[in-house]
């Protein structure tokens, strides 16, 4: 107990050296309590929570995107942002979200307080209902991760080209927008070169108990399937004569919603990556055409 008190109170002190003693000594009782034979595992698992309830606590703020960002798709997006007590060595995941939904993973960095030629995903969509979310990898103290969501900002998506087709207008505009009582927007659209494809699916991000479905024109390909970290394979037969619409559609919210998963599409000459969102109300889908 003596040596926590210490600890407090270098801590406590703005000297730059005293935070620096308090670290090595921190690291010394460390050690020094893990010589303890094993019948002091109790005593040594509250001296150890002790101690790293002592650990600074650790912030983060980004700086850019702000209110007044606008990303213009596909130009390379940067980030830029501040940290307090977390080393350069440590490790900052960041995330675009649109109305609370993870939709793009934008990278994992070292603390170097920048980050630029980010790629964003082509088929973001126009609007000012867009975040950065960064949160601290592997803290020193599993109880205090810093965490941080910016203000909105705006992002400008890809204009598409117009179509002459108008067979192919028609069709389109017959896709479906609802789906047991839940919305579907569609946030790509794909061309392959054959009717048959393969599609692998896993759980985005963290593994918390997401049972999704995914359908194809309105038809169950994959049923109450519990996501995990392992891809699952799965072939499916086009219509190569409409845009086909392949959609998930979250039985659960898991643990931590909206369900999100990452999806790999391949014909067998190319594969692109894409990452649907769903809840209890709404679906994400992509639109798959065959090349003609």
């Amino acid at each position: 107990m003596f040596l926590l008190k210490v600890i407090q109170l270098l801590n406590s002190r703005k000297h730059p050296l005293s935070k620096r003693l308090s670290c090595l000594l921190l690291v010394f009782t460390t050690c020094f309590v893990s010589a303890f034979p094993l019948g002091y595992n109790s005593d040594l698992l509250f001296f150890t929570d002790q101690i790293i309830r002592l650990l600074p606590p650790t912030q983060i703020e980004i700086t850019i995107p702000n209110s007044k960002t606008v990303w213009n798709v596909p130009e390379p997006a940067e980030l830029s942002w501040s940290t307090k007590n977390i080393p350069v060595h440590k490790t900052i995941q960041f995330y675009l979200v649109k109305d609370d939904m993870v939709i793009q993973e934008l990278g994992i960095f070292e603390n170097n307080r920048f980050a630029k030629n980010i790629r964003l995903n082509k088929s973001l969509q126009t609007g000012n209902n867009y975040r950065v979310m960064g949160i601290e990898l592997f803290p020193d103290d599993p109880t205090n991760i810093a965490k941080y969501a910016t203000p909105f900002f705006t992002i400008n998506g890809m204009k598409r080209p117009v179509r002459e087709n108008k067979k192919e207008t028609v069709e389109k505009a017959t896709v479906r927008n609802t789906f047991d009582g839940r919305a579907i927007s569609y946030v790509n659209e794909l061309e392959v070169n054959g009717e048959t494809i393969t599609i692998n699916i896993w759980d985005h991000g963290r593994k918390d108990g997401d049972i999704v479905s995914i359908y194809l024109n309105g038809e169950a390909i994959v049923y109450k399937y519990y996501l995990t970290y392992y891809k699952k394979a799965f072939e499916l037969k086009l219509d190569p004569a409409k845009a086909n619409d392949l959609f998930l559609y979250a039985h659960n919210l898991g643990k931590y919603p909206p369900n999100t998963v990452s999806i790999e599409i391949t014909d067998g000459a190319v594969s692109e990556n894409i990452i649907l969102n769903s809840d209890l109300k709404s679906c994400e889908a992509v639109l798959i055409n065959v090349k003609k």
